[in-house]
């Protein structure tokens, strides 16, 4: 039997990012785990209105997606710890900058280069859509096919309740083919 604990958040665990965008003319980076798709060619990231990337990407236009893996998530989770509205976190990744001016860090094996469609303000939150520009793949991830191969890159995922982090599992399906 089920029991309803209420309107809780429980879409969860979902993909942990960090998001970078130039701020006054450096590159600021922020923890994100409320990301999503929204359409084959655009991404939701939802961020407290208060994050200073947030004038960044307003600003500008334009945002990178970072996906983490476990190599970078003690640097990455520090991104949730350290506000850029007080300390300067420019030099905390290296960094490349797309042809636009978007940062994407250098660490990251998946890196997606956004420009602002809309953003949709809801309850102290910005939720910057973006439509994507390009796709950063390391190509040590691509199988032989030039597709992200999920069985050799292992995304971390964010569980909200506890603040838990996880890795990726083993494959149990094939969609659409389970009949």
């Amino acid at each position: 039997m089920k029991k309803n604990i209420g309107a809780q958040l429980a879409l969860y665990p979902a993909p942990v990012i960090v998001v970078g965008a130039m701020v006054d003319g450096k590159p600021n980076w922020t923890l994100v785990a409320h990301a999503g798709t929204v359409a084959h060619s655009h991404l939701m990231v939802s961020m407290v209105q208060s994050h200073y990337t947030n004038k960044g990407i307003k600003d500008n236009k334009l945002f990178s997606v970072n996906i983490v893996d476990e190599s970078w998530l003690k640097k990455a989770d520090k991104m949730g710890v350290i506000s850029g509205n007080k300390e300067d976190k420019s030099e905390m990744f290296s960094y490349t900058l797309t042809t636009q001016g978007t940062p994407l860090i250098n660490d990251a094996k998946i890196s997606i280069e956004c420009e602002l469609d809309h953003n949709y303000e809801l309850e102290h939150f910005d939720n910057f859509i973006g439509k994507i520009l390009s796709t950063y793949v390391d190509e040590s991830i691509l199988n032989e096919k030039g597709k992200i191969d999920y069985h050799i890159f292992k995304p971390v995922l964010f569980e909200f309740p506890t603040y838990e982090y996880f890795v990726t599992g083993e494959k149990v399906g094939d969609c659409a083919k389970m009949n």
